[in-house]
């Protein structure tokens, strides 16, 4: 079904959450797609730096696109933590609706600059734009070190560019495995002080459940899952090789990885109802 309005805004406003949860395949890609049609929720499909690693933006948009177009609720395919401005044309000619550009580890006026010049593109197009403020470090690179979103950036971002959502740093870090982090609730609210645009958390998988509920009563539009739906898949698959050590079949071998995938993405969305 086509995403033809804002949900993430529409969300942010109704103290609920959208899910945006990293895709690795066709087959997480599915059981994600049946989840949310469980629930009759919109979600987000995104395609990650490892994703696009193994399979090119062009590939992943015609994939992802046509299976979006036959779900029963709306699917948005979205380019995620992109700094490669081309990269996020690219997308932009290949049938996302939503795209990431990522000008964090940049200087605040680069990051705004570029941020402005492609939210005007992504508009022209119908496309929505997320972009980010601060440092969510990723723990598998030894990254532990967050700054936190400045709220007068985020105010200044709002006021000069067109953007629609903005990611932020308020003591969430990618891909934890085996912890959970606070989210500094004061930090937060500081921004919203600020800045109006439906706001976005990366690193959901490593937040505390209590704090994913809290989020939901802040002016939170969109959460970013994949570690935690990756875990599943990846720890399914194994014990499934091991308890049957003379399969091959890829099919079989992933079938019961496919729907813990979506029983867990199923948990998820619910959730953030």
């Amino acid at each position: 079904m086509r995403w033809d309005k804002d949900y993430v805004r529409e969300a942010a406003t109704s103290n609920r959450i959208v899910a945006g949860i990293n895709i690795f395949g066709h087959e997480d890609a599915g059981a994600v797609i049946r989840a949310a049609e469980r629930l009759e929720v919109p979600v987000i499909l995104m395609v990650n730096r490892d994703a696009r690693k193994v399979l090119d933006i062009e590939c992943w948009g015609a994939l992802l696109t046509s299976m979006a177009e036959r779900a029963c609720v709306p699917v948005a395919v979205h380019l995620d933590h992109c700094s490669d401005p081309e990269n996020v044309r690219r997308a932009m000619d290949s049938g996302y609706t939503s795209v990431m550009f990522d000008g964090s580890q940049m200087p605040f006026e680069e990051n705004m600059h570029i941020t402005g010049q492609l939210a005007e593109e992504a508009h022209r197009r119908g496309i929505f734009i997320e972009g980010e403020l601060g440092n969510v470090p990723y723990s598998d690179l030894g990254q532990m070190d967050v700054r936190l979103t400045s709220p007068e950036e985020a105010r200044i971002m709002q006021e000069q560019t067109e953007l629609d959502w903005l990611a932020v740093s308020v003591g969430n870090i990618h891909r934890l495995v085996g912890r959970k982090v606070p989210i500094q609730f004061e930090a937060l609210r500081e921004i919203q002080k600020q800045c109006s645009l439906p706001l976005v958390i990366h690193g959901s998988s490593g937040i505390y459940a209590e704090d994913m509920q809290k989020l939901k009563n802040e002016h939170i539009g969109k959460m970013n899952l994949g570690t935690s739906i990756r875990k599943v898949f990846g720890d399914t698959m194994r014990s499934e090789m091991i308890a049957n050590p003379q399969e091959f079949d890829r099919q079989k071998l992933m079938s019961q990885s496919i729907q813990n995938v979506e029983d867990a993405a199923y948990q998820i969305l619910k959730g953030l109802l």
